[in-house]
């Protein structure tokens, strides 16, 4: 009842493209559902997400869900997921993405879904890690354990200076860590982000990872960058 006198007076729109949501549409409409760029990236292996990390990190798979282009839907889905506290969209694209990724055989023996963390500041800042809601929604259509503590941030920093450290290789391993014990080791973990662009966070963060011994890396987005 109360819920329903709020979308009285406060009709919900589409995270996409602002217009209102009518029944039996969640969070994006109809319309911008069918227009979302997917990549089908977990049709091929051997990808373009996948051919990234080529002699950067040994990988066992690689994909994202959708493409980001500037000025489009998927820009506008992110922005609002990061910056407009509408976690609820990683819900959705982890519901989506985990029907595909189920009968992927590569991913079923991954043992931990990881997110890429945010420095304990940047976190109080925001107030939410924007993968949160996507890694625990394909933690439970996969049936695997999300594990938000092992991976660790250590530098807090903004977005150009990040970029600039990411940039330099002998910043790279001092920006993430791993808290792990003996029952971690041989594991495969289940690296996610939102965005792919460069692969240089997530690169970071495997590093860290492969501290462990015998870690095994897979990496899923939301997104990837897209010219």
């Amino acid at each position: 009842m109360f819920q329903t006198l709020i979308n009285l007076f406060f009709p919900p729109v589409c995270a996409g493209c602002h217009s209102f949501l009518v029944t039996n549409e969640n969070v994006i409409c109809t319309l911008c559902r069918h227009n979302l760029p997917l990549t089908n990236h977990h049709l091929n292996r051997d990808n373009e997400a996948f051919k990234k990390f080529y002699g950067r990190i040994p990988v066992e798979h690689t994909s994202a869900l959708l493409y980001f282009h500037k000025k489009g839907i998927v820009q506008e889905l992110i922005h609002n997921l990061k910056y407009k506290g509408q976690e609820e969209i990683g819900t959705v694209l982890g519901e989506w993405y985990a029907d595909d990724l189920k009968n992927s055989t590569i991913l079923q023996s991954v043992n931990e879904i990881i997110p890429v963390p945010l420095h304990k500041r940047k976190l109080r800042e925001r107030g939410y890690n924007q993968v949160t809601n996507f890694g625990t929604t394909l933690s439970a259509g996969l049936k695997i354990p999300y594990n938000p503590n092992l991976l660790v941030r250590n530098i807090y920093s903004k977005t150009q200076s990040k970029k600039d450290l990411l940039n330099r290789s002998e910043g790279i391993d001092s920006i993430f860590d791993v808290v792990f014990s003996e029952k971690d080791h041989n594991k495969h973990f289940l690296l996610i982000d939102d965005v792919l662009t460069t692969g240089s966070t997530l690169e970071a963060c495997s590093h860290a990872l492969l501290k462990i011994p015998g870690a095994k890396i897979s990496i899923v987005c939301m997104a990837m960058a897209h010219s």
